[in-house]
């Protein structure tokens, strides 16, 4: 063979290995210009399905108000202080619990040790008998009383009749009494015969305490005696009836 026939061979040779290197280069460009034969850095990789279902998020980040950690979701504090601020400014909004307990607060009531304590005349009619129990305030400031006083009959020994009365109508509103002033309940049974529930002893005290006291007071029963098992007692009101 001769030298030009030689030289002539080996240069296609070169040449269609040339060919395949530079179509290997251009596939591999156009992979990496897809994306489809590429996979991203690790630092802009999305989570995978284990870390998406885990529910976990970075420390610190907030989703709808609350604060997520790996132990599972708590309230953020911005969350907690705008909750707490809420409540607060609820208990303050005029005519809530709140605001109407402290119409008469406890250095404002009327006590045992300034009031003064009497059992008005009855009034009977239509099978019902009726006394005023009067309280008068005594004191050399105003007081108020609201709510059911807690009633019993005793005897003077201290040994109870019969039951505690029983609470009878809508608690009322508030009394202010101003020195001198009175207020007063209603004690209410009916007549003997109206019920053929015994009568119960004829008692000789009343055993009272205000209401919202401790502290209980005494005043004559005027032989009251309760029947038909009907022993009640109304909220305070002004005035007294006699």
């Amino acid at each position: 063979m001769s030298l030009t026939t030689k030289t002539l061979g080996r240069g296609r040779r070169v040449a269609a290995g040339s060919l395949i290197a530079v179509a290997a280069l251009t596939l591999t460009a156009c992979q990496d210009g897809t994306g489809a034969a590429s996979r991203p850095s690790s630092a802009a990789a999305p989570a995978t399905s284990q870390e998406a279902g885990s529910g976990a998020e970075p420390s610190g980040s907030t989703t709808g108000g609350t604060q997520q950690s790996a132990g599972g979701e708590r309230p953020s504090a911005n969350a907690a202080n705008s909750a707490s601020a809420g409540s607060k400014a609820k208990g303050n909004v005029p005519g809530t619990t709140e605001s109407r307990a402290s119409v008469m607060t406890a250095s404002d009531r009327c006590t045992a040790a300034n009031m003064s304590l009497r059992l008005g005349a009855s009034d009977i009619g239509a099978g019902n008998i009726r006394y005023p129990l009067v309280f008068t305030n005594k004191g050399k400031k105003a007081c108020t009383l609201r709510g059911f006083p807690g009633v019993s009959l005793i005897q003077r020994d201290g040994s109870p009749v019969g039951k505690p009365a029983t609470r009878e109508g809508g608690p009322g509103g508030a009394v202010r009494l101003q020195p001198g002033q009175s207020a007063h309940a209603v004690l209410h049974t009916v007549n003997e015969g109206v019920s053929d529930t015994p009568c119960w002893s004829r008692s000789q005290l009343v055993f009272v305490y205000p209401p919202g006291s401790k502290e209980s007071m005494t005043t004559g029963s005027r032989g009251l005696r309760v029947c038909g098992g009907r022993f009640d007692v109304t909220a305070v009101q002004a005035g007294s009836l006699g």
